[in-house]
């Protein structure tokens, strides 16, 4: 089966935060099926910077894997590029099936266009762009855009793949052509985890770790570290993202008087991402909306407890024994802090990396995205019979 997946930005633009991961997780795990021949076609935009670029090598690159990646140069605003707007003809027309992914992004519209003309089917990720929250930018523009794409889309045609139940149920509000099939993301497994100290001097290490934006409800958190008022619990964010909201978050430190007790370690990835994770004894996500919350598997899988909010869909978290899940204020995310059991966070960590372990690989989930692709092609050629 050939495959393209169409999507603004990819891996190694980490900068882009979880979306980034899972699109490159998804295709090292697609490429290892011998009957899957799958290109990426992207741009090459490291960050809003227009002078941060991917390093491209060649056209395409070929990644270990076995697919080819198409960068195209990105040449303003997130992801616009006339190289990529003009590979979509053909690259379309080489697919048994297209894989776009995001919503409100320069390729969206075109390939939605372009797959209608050529009748392909289209499996669509918008990664959490079509949920809402009360910090939701530019309504009229974006519900311009959905009746564009409604238009576009023809009935049948179009799958979403969504990673929540939350997700599905608003995307079909808003493109009630499509229908929906659920399938998680993935995570990379570390086989072997560094030896871990728990509370090292007494010391509750908090940790935030993912992109800056204003959805991720940062503010909330510290917050909640005034509110706690201990100096025995300290957080450190990573991360970055936003500029304004990054600004905003280190002028409310000072407000708050919280210089000693929060610490901004920027952008980090490999092994500086994996010893983040494992010199911090508590992940706290506190989002308004994710659609799936990569961070949170990441976290777990590196055998850290997590308290979320029940913006993201991660309810199962309690059930698992592997953390809480809580409404996004100041004073539950303070609460939920204080009142967790320190003594067994070590227990609850362990709970959580074999939860993961077992149910979100990445082999699994490829594995469903191509029973998916199967089903939409033996469709496909149904209809042409």
């Amino acid at each position: 089966m050939k495959i393209v997946h169409i999507v603004p930005t990819f891996y190694p633009a980490t900068y882009w935060g979880g979306p980034i991961y899972s699109v490159y997780g998804l295709c090292n795990a697609l490429a290892g099926n011998p009957d899957v021949s799958l290109k990426v076609l992207t741009t090459d935009a490291a960050s809003h910077n227009r002078n941060d670029a991917v390093e491209v090598m060649s056209f395409p690159m070929h990644y270990p894997n076995g697919y080819e990646v198409y960068f195209c140069q990105r040449l303003w605003g997130a992801s616009f590029s006339p190289r990529m707007l003009m590979q979509l003809w053909p690259m379309i027309r080489y697919a048994d099936v297209v894989h776009l992914t995001a919503v409100y992004s320069p390729p969206t519209i075109p390939t939605l266009l372009i797959c209608r003309l050529l009748g392909k089917p289209v499996v669509w990720s918008p990664r959490g762009a079509l949920q809402r929250w009360k910090g939701s930018t530019k309504p009229f523009v974006k519900k311009i855009w959905e009746k564009i794409c409604n238009i576009l889309i023809k009935q049948g045609k179009c799958v979403f793949h969504v990673t929540s139940e939350s997700e599905a149920s608003i995307s079909l509000e808003r493109m009630p052509k499509v229908i929906a099939k659920l399938i998680p993301n993935g995570v990379d497994i570390p086989e072997n985890l560094p030896e871990k100290k728990w509370l090292p001097d007494e010391k509750l290490r908090l940790l935030f770790i993912g992109r800056l934006h204003p959805k991720k409800g940062i503010e909330n958190l510290l917050r909640a570290i005034k509110i706690l008022d201990d100096v025995s619990v300290n957080l450190s964010i990573y991360g970055s993202g936003d500029d304004d909201y990054t600004v905003s978050l280190h002028r409310l430190v000072c407000e708050l008087e919280l210089e000693d007790s929060v610490k901004f370690h920027g952008h980090v990835i490999g092994e500086e991402k994996m010893n983040a994770f494992m010199q911090s004894d508590l992940c706290v996500i506190p989002s308004y909306t994710e659609n799936f919350g990569m961070v949170i598997a990441e976290a777990l899988v590196h055998g850290i407890p997590v308290i979320a909010s029940n913006g993201t869909p991660w309810k199962e978290i309690e059930s698992q024994g592997c953390g809480l899940w809580i409404k996004n204020t100041p004073e539950n995310i303070a609460k939920a802090i204080n009142n967790i059991d320190r003594d067994l966070l070590s227990v609850m960590g362990s709970k959580g990396r074999t939860w993961i372990k077992n149910k979100f690989t990445w082999r699994f989930v490829a594995s469903q995205i191509h029973e998916l692709y199967e089903t939409i092609i033996a469709e496909e050629h149904n209809v042409i019979k």
